[in-house]
Order: structure tokens, then C-alpha cells, then sequence
């Protein structure tokens, strides 16, 4: 289980999502065989909204850990969940010998009103969390936001919810992406000093190209420091370029994060092996 592996200084890991067509499943296969010759120290698998690609989540991750024989970490979002589905999942993630939950809460399924969602059975991650602690002895990782979530009214009601998932029972944290290194520092001295002391895990998203930019990093709320935008109004026209100034700006901040003594670095992949292996030899390997 993940929770062995902190004996070493940082640990690596990175995200693979499953694709939108059944078809194409044979595809992030290949990106996982070309992924575990990295050896990370474990692989997550994003999880549909309202559990849409549930199924999916649950085979990929059985892939990650059966014959991949890296550990897999499969999300699972309370939007959609109740006390059965929930179980249910656990018990088809334990027979699949998965024993890793990244609990998070989820957005609002396109298709899910908002008296639905307002009705949902379970309100929040935190929810999520002391249920799984009581069903199951999985570990568990959460999300946090160096910069916020976006619904919190204040840095202080952020940190103080974020205590309560750890306090429930979270393992671990995952960060949302960020692009400046200083406001990682700055949340890890806040949450510290609030009695949060587990284990933190960077998660790092390179801008590859530019379009990223209108779609992960504004749904993130992740702030893009001028270092970043000259970089991507100088090279965006031209994607080999871009692909290489983001890699090399992503490279930096893990250099950067593993001299700090992060935790973990946690690669955002986008599915795509290359971009991820030019990252770990160039940073971590």
C-alpha cells in the first residue's frame, strides 16, 4: 500500500484518466506499460462525475495493480454516491486487490440539476472519508488547494475543513495543480502550523499546450504567474516549442519541490507517457 513507501525522501507518482470511448481502453494500457518502466510509486485513475466512468475507474486501476504491479490510487467522488453505491464500490475494489481511495467530493454532473445536487447523499469529501474508514481499511488520499477551493470563503475555513479530512481519516494529501512553487511553501508553513501533518503530495501539471490553459487551469482556479504567460506568448504559436518550454518549466518546479523536500510529486499526465518520463528522468530519476 501507498502508506509503506514513505520511508524514502520524495515519492513519485502521476495521473492517468480513462478514456471517453470504450474502444480506446486499450490505449491507456499502453500509456501504463510505457508509465510503470518509470517505477512510480503509485498511479491514479480519475473517476467519472456521478460515477459515469466508475467501471472504468475500477478496471484501469485493477490494470495499475495487477499487471502493472505498481500500487493504483482510484478516485472516487461523493457527487452521485449513497451508502450501498459506495460499498458496492469498495467491494469491487477489493476484489480487484485495490486498496487505495483518492475521496473527493466531485463537480455537478452536466446532467444532475441543481435540487439534485443540492439533495446529494453525501454533501463533501469529508463525508466520503469516515465512511470509507468505517467499511473498509483502505488508505486514503484527498485533495487540497494551495491557492483556495474555489467555494471556501476564506484561507482559514479552507484549512479548517481540511484538518476535518484529516482528522476523519485521510492519509495523505494530493494537490490541485499551481504554478508558482512560493505558494506551495506558503500553504504547507499555514497548514502545518494548523496541526496538518500528513504527507503531501505536489501535484504538478505541465503546459504542454496552449489550450490547457482555457480548460484544466480555469476550471482549477490555478493563478499563472507572469514567468509562465511570457512563456506561452512566446512559444504558443508553435506547438513543438510550447511542448518543450512547458515540460521544461514543469521539470523546474519538481527540481525545485524536491530540494524543499516535498513529500511527493504527483504528474498530472494527460495520458501521455513521454511528457511524464522526460519529467522524472530530467527531475527525479
Amino acid at each position: 500500500m501507498i502508506k509503506d513507501k514513505y520511508n524514502k525522501k520524495t515519492i513519485f507518482s502521476c495521473e492517468v484518466f480513462p478514456p471517453k470511448r470504450n474502444d480506446d481502453i486499450y490505449d491507456i494500457f499502453k500509456t501504463l506499460d510505457e508509465i510503470k518502466l518509470l517505477n512510480p510509486d503509485f498511479i491514479s485513475v480519475t473517476y467519472g462525475a456521478g460515477g459515469s466512468n466508475s467501471k472504468k475507474t475500477a478496471t484501469i486501476a485493477a490494470y495499475i495493480q495487477n499487471i502493472c504491479e505498481v500500487d493504483a490510487l482510484a478516485h472516487m467522488t461523493a457527487v452521485g454516491l449513497d451508502e450501498s453505491a459506495l460499498v458496492t464500490l469498495l467491494n469491487e475494489l477489493k476484489k480487484k486487490r485495490v486498496n487505495n481511495i483518492l475521496a473527493l467530493r466531485g463537480d455537478k454532473p452536466r446532467d444532475m440539476s441543481e435540487e439534485d445536487f443540492e439533495r446529494r447523499y453525501y454533501k463533501h469529501a469529508s463525508d466520503l472519508i469516515s465512511v470509507i474508514k468505517e467499511k473498509s481499511d483502505m488508505y486514503i488520499a484527498a485533495a487540497c488547494y494551495p491557492e483556495i477551493h474555489p467555494e471556501s470563503k476564506s484561507k482559514e475555513e479552507d484549512i479548517k475543513y481540511l484538518k476535518l479530512k484529516a482528522d476523519l481519516g485521510a492519509d495523505s494529501f494530493i494537490t490541485q495543480m499551481f504554478f508558482d512553487n512560493d505558494i506551495l511553501y506558503r500553504f504547507l508553513e499555514d497548514i502545518r502550523k494548523a496541526g496538518i501533518n500528513v504527507p503531501i503530495h505536489a501535484g504538478i501539471m505541465p503546459i504542454t499546450k496552449v489550450n490547457q490553459l482555457g480548460t484544466s487551469v480555469t476550471l482549477s482556479g490555478s493563478s499563472v504567474p507572469k514567468k509562465l504567460s511570457n512563456l506561452i506568448a512566446k512559444y504558443g504559436e508553435n506547438p513543438d516549442d510550447m511542448k518543450k518550454a512547458g515540460t521544461e518549466y514543469a521539470i523546474n518546479q519538481v527540481k525545485d519541490l524536491i530540494n524543499h523536500g516535498i513529500d511527493g510529486i504527483h504528474i498530472y499526465s494527460m495520458n501521455k507517457s513521454d511528457v511524464t518520463t522526460e519529467i522524472y528522468k530530467a527531475a527525479i530519476a
